[in-house]
């Protein structure tokens, strides 16, 4: 039966065939690790993310400006940026990632349903350091190549790589990687529903086999941030509870301090 992963991916193929991501003009790219400033922060390793809506709560923030709420979370202290680029569920924008390259010197992932190299590509292009793949979605054989292959592919492009997973089984698999950084989304893909024991649960059951573990999706307070942490996660991706609010410097702040 098909649920919410299953659309994101056809859906995602069809942007592809569309020509989105290889009308991208070539832009300067900047090689800054997304990993290594995790490593040498002093304060809470905090991934902002530029998104304008998602599936579950609809418009997020209308007007967005990449390059303006880029510098907000720069001066925030956030120790990288996540950049929406999927445009149907998200309403990303290559452009968004693109704008805030030019804005800030942190480094910046790209996010969005990939399951093609083309889309490496437009993320090397568009500048971004590091970009988010999905480990159920070459589990469900999604990808045009393996898991292995599109790490390889976006290493040979200096793009570093998340690799998201959301049960134990996918965990493990993706610690055994090369990816250079191992998420656990809080959210249920398949159902959108969120619960910040996933990363506990996970955590508690498995080795991280030394890779650097980001908890994403449902972190709305400082109190949250503390709780995975506790967990063991060593960073954390935060969106909606940034993007949310009116003062995007000050949220981003208060989490960062959160530690």
């Amino acid at each position: 039966m098909a649920d919410f992963l299953d659309v994101l991916a056809h859906d995602a193929k069809e942007t592809i065939n569309s020509g989105y991501y290889e009308a991208l003009k070539e832009t300067a790219t900047s090689y800054i690790s997304l990993k290594k400033a995790i490593l040498e922060t002093k304060n809470a390793p905090v991934i902002t993310e530029i998104k304008a809506a998602s599936p579950s709560a609809g418009t997020i923030r209308k007007n967005v400006e990449a390059s303006k709420i880029a510098e907000s979370m720069e001066k925030g202290g956030a120790v990288g940026i996540s950049v929406l680029t999927e445009p149907k569920h998200f309403k990303g924008s290559l452009r968004s990632l693109v704008e805030a390259r030019k804005a800030v010197k942190l480094p910046l992932l790209m996010k969005d349903i990939v399951i093609s190299p083309v889309q490496l590509d437009a993320a090397s292009k568009a500048g971004a350091n590091a970009a988010l793949l999905i480990e159920a979605l070459f589990d469900r054989g999604y990808c045009e190549c393996n898991i292995h292959e599109m790490i390889a592919r976006a290493h040979s492009k200096s793009i570093e790589v998340l690799l998201e997973t959301h049960t134990a089984k996918e965990f493990r698999s993706a610690v055994s990687t090369h990816a250079d950084l191992v998420g656990i989304n809080n959210r249920n893909l398949a159902t959108l529903k969120v619960d910040l024991n996933v990363t506990k649960r996970i955590l508690e059951r498995s080795n991280a086999e030394g890779k650097i573990i980001v908890s994403e999706s449902g972190i709305n307070t400082s109190a949250d941030l503390r709780f995975l942490c506790k967990c063991g996660a060593h960073a954390f991706l935060i969106g909606s509870a940034v993007m949310l609010t009116e003062n995007i410097e000050k949220k981003v702040k208060e989490f960062v301090s959160a530690l």
